[in-house]
């Protein structure tokens, strides 16, 4: 009996997460202990739970019926395992966090040694990657992101408003000149951000009024920061975040331009699983990206323009 409800987790979460490989990636464990754990349990049961190919697996009739109530158990031992978390002096276990590259990178990577000073119990698992990942597929307990939030059953809690500017080398400005209005923007090579929801056009914003501008440049990519390396070795101009950008404005390496223009915001949140009890793991960490990031001006922001009036009040 031990054995098959021992398990029931690396069942569920090959199933969930659609494979052997996934599913030890999600649980910390090898590929062969996955493939073992099922196999020990198809010889307890006496039956057949997986299809395997060499392409994908799939459940047989018994795999399920045993899969419906494997997965009603195995909700049920985490809530159960929540619970009694809560009651812990010391947040603990494996805690799995997926973030935006260059955010990740830049401010996410360094504050994470002080969280795991302050929670030694806590093993934590830090993917990075720009593309939108399922929480629940991809195993996560919590996920940080920039933008509109999808309706959903997640919790989303706000962290810092998310500012972006737009930007050139000054090797590129001699050679170039300078946009004094968003429309010169036609007449430059100007580098996009391929995961953007506007691509090839940029939004400037004044007090009474908005500009969209369509653009265009020989050069897009996935990631800010390879944005940024482009700046530097003036192929042209590029909007970036000012966590990116930052550090290169305030030493002059880069140039703000149309700084009277300011482009629309948007907010990081961390997102997490609505769970009738909150793992203390994630909850320690929410609290501490909140206190760590949160409040009207971003301290990014604050280093570089001191006295700009970017305040976004943030709610829970």
């Amino acid at each position: 009996m031990s054995d098959g409800f021992g398990a029931i987790p690396v069942f569920v979460a090959v199933i969930e997460h659609g494979g052997f490989t996934n599913a030890a990636q999600v649980l910390g464990i090898s590929k062969s202990a996955v493939s073992k754990r099922i196999r020990q349990l198809e010889q307890h049961l006496g039956v057949k739970l997986l299809q395997r190919t060499t392409r994908k697996i799939s459940l047989t009739e018994a795999g399920e019926h045993y899969f419906a109530h494997a997965k009603l158990a195995h909700s049920a031992a985490k809530d159960a395992e929540d619970a009694v978390t809560q009651l812990q002096g010391e947040p603990q276990g494996r805690l799995r966090i997926n973030a935006p590259m260059s955010f990740g990178r830049l401010h996410l990577a360094p504050i994470i040694p002080k969280f795991l000073a302050l929670y030694p119990k806590i093993s934590l698992d830090l993917v990075m990657d720009d593309k939108q990942v399922d929480l629940v597929g991809g195993g996560f307990d919590v996920a940080i992101r920039a933008g509109v939030l999808p309706d959903s059953n997640l919790i989303a809690r706000q962290l810092t408003p998310l500012h972006s500017i737009i930007c050139a080398s000054p090797s590129y400005l001699e050679k170039n000149g300078e946009p004094r209005l968003p429309h010169d923007l036609k007449q430059h090579n100007c580098l996009l951000y391929s995961y953007s929801n506007q691509l090839n056009s940029w939004t400037f914003k004044e007090p009474h009024q908005s500009h969209t501008v369509e653009i265009n440049g020989n050069y897009q990519v996935n990631n800010s920061e390879a944005l940024r390396e482009a700046l530097l070795q003036g192929v042209g101009i590029a909007r970036l975040p000012t966590f990116v950008a930052g550090p290169d404005i305030e030493n002059g390496t880069l140039i703000q331009l149309l700084p009277e223009y300011e482009m629309p915001h948007i907010t990081i949140y961390a997102l997490f699983l609505e769970r009738q009890y909150m793992p203390a793991k994630v909850r320690a960490f929410i609290d501490f990206s909140i206190e760590y990031f949160g409040g009207g001006t971003p301290y990014w922001d604050a280093q570089v323009w001191p006295n700009a009036k970017r305040e976004l009040p943030l709610q829970d």
